[in-house]
């Protein structure tokens, strides 16, 4: 089958780019990992690339068989699955290096905020060589010359030695700093200014008044989690735990404001948290290299299991935090 290549070009706010996809007989498949429906990007390519089209939610395929990935991931570990695989990634979402897996999310493997019309077809290729040593650079491996064979002193030894260890050090320091600058520190102005406007505006009160009754009793709690838990809402709430960031900002503010009992904290955490991690179950057992009957029913099977485990695990923090705060 005669296959076409597309260039995909960052969008508003995005990163990355431009990325050329070269499908061929081995690379045919786009892979949709977007929550339950097949998202308009991920069509697009395939359509004119001449892919076949993979929800990741349904089924799987090898990763050598991938074209390109598209997701819709804001932030978390998602985003930096498919770079750290050297899989063409395509983020609808408009973000950048961020996450655990940042080191892997590189111009050249990597675009974000992309809509449809960032996507045209094109004549261009990108050579073997250009990517072998794009491959290289994003894995830090830059040609080195052969070592000369002399007769090292032993004291040259240890300082090499050293030298290695200090530098080994000095990169966990690096990569450490470079987490909290990427994802804590933003995380902790985010959660600053979502609680400033919410105070200053007076929309905390207007939201009290509708969460307050779920979030301040148990059946309530209960009745959240289950929402939250049902199987074509849960992948929608996953990406970026943005949902679950937002109630949680709220109910924290409620709880210190003593508008809500403290003994109600553990299980309430449980009841907004019901959905996290459903948008990543295709992404994980991939990651655990599961054959495709695995991920057509391991799927599914993970997404109904938290309409139960969610209220479960309400009426387990409950039962757990009687006496904590006595």
């Amino acid at each position: 089958m005669a296959y076409k290549n597309v260039k995909i070009t960052k969008g508003a706010g995005g990163f990355g780019g431009p990325l050329v996809i070269q499908p061929n007989e081995t690379k045919s498949k786009v892979l949709c990992v977007t929550g339950q429906n097949i998202h308009p990007v991920a069509k697009k390519i395939a359509e004119l690339t001449g892919c076949e089209l993979v929800d990741g939610f349904s089924t799987t395929v090898p990763d050598e068989e991938v074209a390109v990935a598209v997701v819709n991931c804001g932030g978390t570990a998602r985003c930096g699955v498919y770079p750290r695989k050297r899989i063409m990634t395509v983020n609808v979402e408009p973000v950048g290096a961020v996450g655990p897996l940042a080191q892997y999310i590189t111009p050249d493997i990597y675009v974000s905020g992309v809509t449809e019309s960032c996507i045209k077809s094109t004549d261009e290729t990108v050579t073997a060589e250009a990517e072998l040593e794009a491959a290289d650079a994003a894995a830090g491996n830059a040609p080195q010359a052969a070592p000369e064979e002399d007769n090292r002193s032993f004291v040259l030894k240890l300082g090499t030695s050293i030298g290695h260890v200090v530098n080994t050090f000095f990169a966990a320091g690096r990569q450490s700093v470079d987490a909290v600058i990427r994802n804590i520190l933003p995380f902790m102005a985010f959660t600053a200014t979502i609680l400033g406007i919410i105070t200053a505006t007076g929309l905390g009160n207007v939201i009290a008044t509708a969460v307050a009754p779920m979030i301040g009793s148990v059946p309530g709690m209960i009745l959240l989690s289950f929402i939250c838990g049902i199987p074509f809402i849960s992948p929608i709430l996953g990406p970026g735990a943005v949902i679950a960031q937002l109630v949680g900002v709220l109910a924290g503010n409620m709880f210190a404001q003593g508008a809500i009992a403290p003994q109600l904290a553990l299980p309430a955490l449980f009841a907004i948290d019901a959905q996290v991690g459903c948008d990543f179950v295709p992404v994980g057992l991939s990651l655990g290299e599961a054959e495709p009957e695995t991920v057509e029913y391991g799927v599914p099977a993970v997404l109904y299991e938290r309409i139960v485990t969610g209220p479960i695990s309400v009426l387990v923090g409950f039962v757990l935090s009687i006496g904590l705060y006595a």
